[in-house]
């Protein structure tokens, strides 16, 4: 399949996949003790159902799904449970979490095995399956997969679209699960498919993965409803909308979903997650994820499980450099840099980036010089310092009139600035003082 259709804007940051785009996956040690969030999604946190002392097995719900747009989460490990409390979680807040430590039996992981006849469940016993195993979207947003799944009969979904671009720097998780376990990627697509009734899927892949384009192709060649589409290499291809503009050429209006033009993006690391939890009965307890940058001796592609905390990631990496100085988890654009290395690997981390001092610099934030480039790149086609402005003296509702809600926090207007004004800062804090404002107006109601 050839692609006709672009988006407008977007930037051209240095890809650095080379450290790990050419490692195969490697499956990491058990952790003796792993920090499970019941907070790993969008929507209403899980609540607990264990008690400080019990003991778990892999894979046993420690948390039930709160509400609709919810799911459970598991443990990754077999052990006791030694604490139910706040821990750091990698979005930069506090959560309430799930402590346990390892018997080192992993007891219980061994039954996940292929189950006979499972392309034969009716739809509605998948998505039963998809949300008791707690799968939310793998690429980054982390919403809930089975309520994705249930679009009204109002939006009919023509289109399933599968996300294997990965344009985010660094990262190369979705690469090499693309290369390793493509069989079981193409198995979840057409459960999504199943689920949808919808005959046609696309499966987008940024031209500087030849090797997975060629795989995929291979794969599907007698499969003329499923197509690949080898994609320009553009950040942020991988945005949902932008994702979906640039493989059909229909623009989701502002404040919109995909439904809403006929569409349904899944990520190719959701899609696998899928597969296990409808065909193995497996419940979400690990991931690929990407540990790379200069500031970590041994870049590596790693199956870790959900809750392991970093610093065991790191030291299984060989450690920091003399140099290291941050970590971020996700990649240099749309990550977010974290204060503790006792922070756990999430349903959505699918990297963690150590970067030295070279790496970071520091950049002193300037006067606007009003050179519009913000305005050229932004694929929202917003007007990114204007937003900032009104944000900064604290006019938020402005703001919110010119779009904020549209922004999808990116990166490219803040990285192609010459003045290095914060732009993503500015649009995340405006997201928070608008919504807090809008319980106040709730509360006050």
């Amino acid at each position: 399949m050839r692609q006709r259709f672009h988006f407008r804007g977007g930037v051209h940051p240095p890809e650095h996949k080379h450290p790990t785009d050419h490692k195969p996956i490697e499956i990491m040690p058990l952790p003796e003790r792993i920090v499970v969030p019941l907070q790993q999604h969008i929507g209403a946190a899980a609540e607990p159902v264990v008690e400080k002392g019990d003991e778990v097995k892999t894979g046993q719900m420690i948390g039930k799904a709160g509400k609709f747009v919810s799911v459970p989460v598991h443990a990754s490990i077999s052990g006791k449970v030694t604490a139910i409390e706040s821990h750091p979680h990698p979005l930069g807040v506090n959560v309430l979490s799930v402590l346990i430590e390892s018997d080192g039996k992993d007891s219980g992981y061994k039954q996940y095995k292929p189950v006979v006849d499972f392309k034969k469940l009716p739809a509605e016993k998948m998505k039963d399956l998809i949300m008791k195993a707690g799968i939310a979207g793998m690429g980054g947003a982390a919403f809930p997969s089975h309520v994705k799944l249930s679009p009204p009969n109002s939006k009919p979904i023509d289109t399933v679209i599968l996300n294997g671009v990965e344009c985010e720097p660094f990262l190369t998780s979705d690469h090499r699960l693309m290369l390793e376990e493509s069989d079981s990627i193409l198995e979840g697509l057409k459960l999504i498919m199943k689920i949808l009734n919808v005959h046609q899927a696309i499966i987008g892949i940024e031209k500087n993965k030849p090797d997975a384009i060629d795989l995929m192709e291979k794969k599907t060649k007698n499969r003329k409803n499923i197509s690949i589409l080898p994609l320009r290499v553009k950040y942020p291809q991988g945005a949902e909308k932008q994702l979906i503009q640039a493989a059909t050429g229909r623009k989701v209006p502002s404040g919109g979903l995909p439904m809403d033009v006929g569409c349904l993006v899944h990520n190719v690391g959701t899609a696998f997650a899928i597969y296990e939890a409808v065909a193995m009965k497996k419940p979400l307890i690990e991931r690929v994820v990407t540990v790379t940058g200069s500031g970590i001796r041994e870049p590596k592609n790693l199956r870790i499980r959900i809750g392991t905390p970093y610093k065991d990631i790191i030291e299984f990496c060989g450690g920091l450099t003399d140099q290291s100085v941050k970590i971020v988890n996700g990649g240099p654009m749309m990550g977010i840099a974290q204060i503790s290395d006792e922070t756990p690997v999430i349903k959505g981390s699918s990297g963690l980036l150590i970067l030295d001092h070279k790496s970071v610099g520091i950049r002193s934030e300037n006067p606007c010089i009003g050179c519009a480039r913000c305005v050229d790149t932004c694929p929202a086609s917003l007007l990114p310092t204007r937003m900032a402005a009104f944000i900064r003296h604290g006019m938020i509702d402005r703001a919110y009139d010119l779009g904020l809600p549209d922004c999808i926090e990116c990166g490219s207007c803040g990285y192609i600035c010459p003045a290095n004004i914060p732009l993503v800062q500015y649009f995340k804090m405006g997201k928070t003082l608008w919504h807090q404002a809008q319980q106040k107006k709730e509360q006050v109601a």
